[in-house]
């Protein structure tokens, strides 16, 4: 069949198990490879089969083969889109191609919550204890109004920013988040794709399914660093110089984490990765120690390897050992925040750790203006944590913010559809936040970031 697709059996491939096999195994040369196309997903009107490796409970099966895989995941995917241009509305309804309008962050949200396993969906969504801080993220932002200019030519726009000498075509970044892998099969890969398509940085998490050098060699954005500082330094100084050696354009150490908030869900899920998804960036004894663990299985790694110790002496051991730029992440006091750049460090990202971390700590939009007034010019201010609308990311650089971090958002993206998923949430923000400065009267990221705060109340 020269490798095309083609439609060989439309009332087979909206049934499930062998038949669906059946249908597909003529495009494909080995059967024994297969387990099969069909999946639930067909039920529920969102795909009509899909590769097993697709699902992220079984990965490890198909581990070794994922290259193979996507590239047939990729021919399938377009044949199923071809489908969905079909004008036979008997072929439609035999193919439930009813397919669902995603056009905001809370629609992928709800997309990503129906497809992933609910251990992986808990893992992402949790926040600690009673998850108060987690609402209050984006609950904070709906109490700030716009009391929005008009009669102001906004024909020209300029939503460009310049973040320690990095330029983004938006202030709207990827932050770090960890396992991208539960969410696609692609993970950090489809992530960075997804960053350079929106031409805006992107900041990888130590704990990624990736390793680092490969996410940068997938990059034609700037990339920056998350770090956990280890009690083994030399691990820690190991980490760094990879980083560097790779190309990353700076260092952003997580300070908010000597021991791992209690993620209620993680607990009763006894969240762990599945087999054959790792940690591509920690030591076999890291690893060791995370597989070990009975309750959440992060709770080993941080007990044994994260450093309880850390204090603002280690932003100057970091800054003795790279060039980089280093900014202090999980900052919510303007103290901090002061004494943060004093000890070296070029900017600061003000979060909770999404609300995962002390619960009833602020909400990040709230702590924000103090923070933005401590470091007065003098570094990089960044914020994450509850960020969903246009508007949210207009507020944030009225109040002082350089750029925001998106994490749950792009997690969303990726389970719903991958590269494309991910993407699409950046565009849709992009978008949002165009009409935002528009409908408001301003005309640049800088202008809102100098009068911007005129219009909030």
């Amino acid at each position: 069949m020269d490798g095309e697709l083609k439609i060989l059996a439309p009332d087979i491939l909206v049934t499930q198990g062998n038949e669906a096999e059946q249908a597909v195994l003529p495009l494909i040369e080995k059967k024994k490879q297969i387990d099969r196309f069909a999946s639930e997903s067909v039920l529920h009107g969102r795909r009509i089969f899909w590769l097993h490796t697709w699902h992220p409970s079984n990965y490890g099966k198909f581990y070794k083969q994922k290259e193979k895989w996507d590239f047939y995941a990729e021919k399938i995917h377009s044949f199923i889109s071809n489908l969905q241009t079909t004008q036979d509305s008997n072929t439609k309804e035999k193919f439930k191609m009813t397919t669902k309008k995603l056009i905001n962050i809370n629609d992928f949200h709800r997309e990503a919550k129906e497809k992933l396993p609910q251990m992986f969906y808990d893992y992402y969504a949790s926040g600690a204890h009673d998850e108060l801080t987690l609402s209050d993220n984006s609950a904070a932002y709906s109490r700030i109004r716009l009391r929005y200019r008009v009669m102001v030519d906004v024909s020209d726009r300029d939503m460009s920013v310049e973040i320690l000498g990095q330029r983004c075509s938006m202030p709207i970044l990827v932050a770090p988040t960890a396992f991208h892998g539960l969410a696609s099969p692609q993970a950090e890969i489809a992530t960075v794709r997804a960053a350079s398509e929106a031409q805006t940085l992107m900041i990888l998490s130590t704990l990624s399914n990736t390793a680092l050098e490969d996410v940068k060699k997938e990059a034609e954005v700037p990339l920056f660093f998350q770090l956990y500082v280890y009690r083994d330094r030399s691990a820690t100084a190991e980490l760094v110089k990879r980083a560097e050696q790779a190309g990353y354009k700076a260092i952003v150490v997580t300070v908010d984490a000597p021991i791992l908030g209690t993620r209620e869900r993680d607990v009763r899920n006894d969240f762990r990765l599945p087999e054959g998804l790792t940690i591509k960036n920690m030591t076999a004894a890291q690893l060791e120690k995370m597989s070990e663990d009975t309750g959440s299985g992060l709770g080993n790694y941080f007990a044994s390897s994260i450093d309880p110790s850390l204090s603002w002496k280690d932003i100057e051991w970091l800054k003795g050992i790279t060039e980089l730029p280093v900014l202090v992440k999980g900052v919510v006091h303007p103290e901090d925040a002061r004494i943060a750049l004093k000890s070296g460090a070029s900017g600061i990202v003000v979060s909770n750790h999404g609300g995962r971390q002390l619960d009833t700590s602020p909400a990040t939009i709230d702590a924000l203006p103090d923070i933005a007034e401590a470091v007065d010019g003098g570094g990089a201010v960044l914020v994450d944590g509850g960020v969903r609308r246009g508007t949210d990311v207009f507020k944030a650089l009225a109040l002082g913010a350089d750029a925001v971090l998106v994490g749950r958002p792009i997690l969303w993206g990726l389970a719903a559809d991958g590269q494309n998923g991910a993407r699409q949430v950046l565009e849709i923000l992009r978008a949002e936040f165009d009409k935002a400065m528009m409908l408001c009267g301003f005309r640049s990221a800088a202008e809102i970031r100098e009068k911007g705060k005129q219009i909030l109340f």
